[in-house]
């Protein structure tokens, strides 16, 4: 029998599949019923391998899976990501071994902008210290922390101008405020079109009163915001991740965080997608405001994420390669 793996940490397994089952099964026809489809919580690499030896279709949100996992994974035809990064997946290695991934291109544009938000709000009106000195120090006082300002006519450095750098975008602009984007990709006369200016990155750290990291992680941008980078914000700024943990090197922000050179910090992902809380040196820091990795997480989306991923790899087992939400082109020679 034909195998299926949905496979994660145990703290990003879904409590069930249902709704990728139901993906599978109406993309696969009658193909179905001669798949045998298990889920299992990651425990070591060592036994993932042992689990992909005869697995044809892989399911996969956060999973760390590189050459030494793909190379023994030999009747592996497809990984489903099911989200919209996939610098978890070691491309080239994949399509050393013939294996195709695919992943979603979108999902929750609207969650993550407006968790974006929550997160500038949140630290521009200082609302993690203002509960604390309640809850703790039962005060009742506004003048306990300095007051700032308001965003508006503030500055907004977006990384990264895809879908939900695009709706970051339009929501700052009704905070009034003004936004400037890097994305190597972006159409500037349409970003222009939208009130958006395209810039370099030296531009958008030097003016960026509030800086959103949006993007997927590549080994270009991998630590791309590390000391140089944060030394190179004349602005003192808010500095917000709903992107990839790796693109921060964490060491390099605390120190910035501890110097000034960053006034705050939004952090919704971490280096590791499984971090150490016991020793996170983020927590307790009245200016950082640390979520675990929940932007994307509605219960619209989650229904998304699992129908998209289940027929991605459903279309691409039963050959229907024009169904398919996304194939990454790193993987599509």
């Amino acid at each position: 029998m034909k195998k299926i793996l949905i496979c994660d940490y145990e703290s990003a397994l879904e409590e069930n599949y249902d709704i990728t089952f139901e993906a599978l099964k109406e993309t696969l026809g009658e193909d179905f019923s001669s798949y045998d489809i298990k889920v299992v919580a990651f425990t070591s690499k060592e036994q993932l391998i042992k689990d992909l030896l005869d697995v044809e279709g892989l399911i996969t949100g956060f999973l760390e899976v590189d050459e030494e996992i793909l190379k023994e994974a030999r009747h592996l035809k497809c990984i489903s990501v099911s989200g919209v990064g996939y610098g978890n997946i070691d491309c080239d290695a994949a399509n050393t071994y013939g294996i195709k991934v695919c992943h979603i291109r979108e999902y929750c544009t609207e969650e993550v902008a407006e968790h974006t938000f929550a997160l500038i709000g949140a630290l521009n009106r200082h609302l993690k210290f203002y509960e604390k000195d309640i809850e703790e120090n039962k005060n009742w006082q506004y003048y306990n922390i300095s007051g700032g300002s308001c965003l508006k006519n503030k500055t907004l450095s977006i990384f990264g101008y895809g879908r939900i750098g695009r709706r970051v975008a339009e929501i700052a602009r009704g905070y009034g405020m003004r936004v400037l984007a890097v994305d190597p990709f972006a159409d500037s006369k349409e970003a222009k079109q939208c009130g958006v200016e395209i810039v370099t990155a030296e531009i958008a750290l030097k003016e960026g009163d509030v800086i959103s990291n949006h993007m997927n992680l590549t080994e270009e941008n991998r630590y791309f915001f590390r000391r140089e980078t944060f030394e190179k914000m004349e602005k003192h700024p808010v500095f917000i991740n709903v992107g990839r943990g790796g693109c921060v090197r964490e060491e390099d922000l605390y120190d910035a965080l501890l110097s000034g050179a960053v006034s705050a910090a939004g952090l919704d992902v971490l280096e590791a997608e499984e971090p150490d809380l016991e020793h996170c040196r983020f927590i307790g820091m009245n200016e950082v405001i640390l979520t675990p990795h929940s932007a994307f997480y509605s219960d619209d989306s989650l229904e998304a994420l699992q129908k998209i991923s289940g027929a991605n790899l459903g279309n691409y087992l039963k050959g229907n390669y024009d169904d398919i939400f996304a194939i990454v082109r790193e993987c599509a020679s």
